[in-house]
């Protein structure tokens, strides 16, 4: 029967953004990060009543730092230690919205200077995501930065813990894409932020959306 379904456009494809009825909510678990919430939902007719848990999250912020290098475009990528997964991860830098009121755009670029020590001329909004909608709806949103210079001498910020041995490295756009499709890329925001700067710089940038564009996605900035 999936063969027979309606053909669609582009145009089709819009989240629309809205929570289904909910009769009780509770916290289960409060973390330094994270919360997690567990939710008794009415899904309708048909669905029912259900509980549903999930993760809170604040948001985070991604930075497709570019820059040309011998004619050739080149993204900043860092090499960082991940407990969760067990892994030094290939990523692009990024942080969680943990600022009251500090605008997304403004904290991608407190976040480029204090994980690379770098700061952006002009800024873009690439892509936006869920990092894993069923369980854990962390909204992200990946910026490009263009224009990049070096922090002035002296502002550099001090990184401790996981970010200590931050290991940055520039590497070809292009080789950057045939290492996410050859998986050896696995951070999530980095496979969309790198896919999707590849794919807006084929078609003249012309994707691209303000730096300060709406972002109905994230829960304080929703009507």
């Amino acid at each position: 029967m999936t063969l027979s379904a309606p053909l669609g456009r582009g145009s089709d494809l819009h989240d629309d953004y809205g929570r289904k009825p909910v009769l009780d909510s509770k916290v289960l678990f409060e973390g330094m990060i994270f919360d997690v919430r567990r939710d008794t939902v009415d899904l309708g007719e048909g669905g029912g009543v259900v509980e549903r848990d999930y993760i809170e999250h604040p948001g985070a912020v991604v930075i497709v730092a570019l820059r040309p290098v011998d004619g050739v475009d080149h993204v900043m990528m860092i090499r960082q230690y991940r407990h969760a997964a067990g892994a030094h991860l290939w990523e692009l830098p990024a942080g969680i919205l943990d600022v009251d009121d500090e605008p997304p755009w403004q904290a991608a670029a407190r976040e480029l200077a204090e994980e690379v020590d770098l700061r952006a001329g002009r800024w873009d909004v690439l892509a936006d995501s869920f990092a894993s909608p069923g369980a854990f709806p962390e909204a992200v949103r990946v910026f490009l930065a263009r224009d990049l210079s070096d922090v002035p001498d002296g502002t550099g910020h001090e990184r401790t813990g996981e970010e200590a041995d931050l290991r940055p490295l520039w590497v070809p756009l292009d080789e950057a894409v045939g290492a996410v499709l050859a998986g050896e890329v696995h951070n999530s925001a980095a496979v969309i932020g790198v896919l999707a700067a590849a794919t807006s710089r084929s078609l003249g940038w012309e994707t691209l959306r303000p730096h300060d564009a709406p972002w109905p996605a994230h829960p304080s900035q929703r009507a």
